[in-house]
């Protein structure tokens, strides 16, 4: 520590602690040398100690060089914060797997215009990882339709076919996503299955009609 001349006597608060103390040291100091100084006075632990001079934290240490104080008798006051302790090793690794777990990824066999995408919307358009995975849940294919539709719908509108262009729209929807039964699949909806056949478990008055009449309601 340098030895300096002059002296000052400052205030020392610490978080939690109603009574400052009071402590006499240079009135120019390195920070390094300041923290050690405030951490043996009040007993804490130099290592996570800060220290805050009008509401700004002081820095050891500053683009490489390192920092000095100057502080005024009698004008100048310190806060000590004992800064908490850092999480276990394996709790900051789950921490990390689970963040990495909620971050989104590409599959490896995803083409390169994909990868390219992704960085930009992700590491310079700051996109949230649930915008991402929903935009590429979507398919190429899917989102050239839907690019078609808003540029069909201003003319649909043009030529008053609003209304017809929605509900069109809609069927369409429904249609499409019926989906495919494989050979020998039953439907939910007994109409479609040879001789009406219902599905184990179906519940219907003929259900009902049976439960109540053997008792079990």
């Amino acid at each position: 520590m340098e030895e300096e001349t002059n002296k000052v006597t400052i205030n020392i608060k610490k978080m939690g602690s109603a009574r400052p103390r009071q402590l006499q040291i240079p009135s120019t100091i390195k920070v390094s040398d300041l923290r050690r100084l405030v951490g043996s006075e009040v007993n804490l632990p130099v290592e996570r100690l800060k220290l805050f001079l009008h509401g700004a934290v002081l820095q050891d240490i500053k683009s490489g060089c390192e920092m000095h104080v100057n502080l005024n008798e009698g004008a100048d006051s310190l806060l000590a914060v004992v800064a908490p302790k850092p999480p276990a090793k394996h709790i900051q690794d789950r921490e990390a797997d689970d963040e990495d777990d909620l971050r989104f990824k590409l599959p490896e066999t995803a083409p390169q215009w994909e990868k390219n995408l992704v960085f930009l919307l992700q590491n310079k358009l700051r996109v949230p990882d649930v915008l991402l995975m929903a935009i590429f849940s979507v398919s190429l294919k899917t989102w050239a339709l839907i690019f078609l539709w808003f540029i069909m719908a201003p003319v649909a509108y043009r030529w008053d076919l609003g209304p017809i262009y929605i509900l069109t729209t809609a069927f369409s929807l429904i249609f499409f996503n019926l989906g495919q039964r494989r050979q020998g699949d039953a439907s939910a909806y007994s109409i479609f299955n040879d001789g009406y056949r219902e599905l184990p478990g179906t519940l219907n008055a003929e259900r009902l009609d049976r439960d109540i009449r053997a008792g079990q309601f």
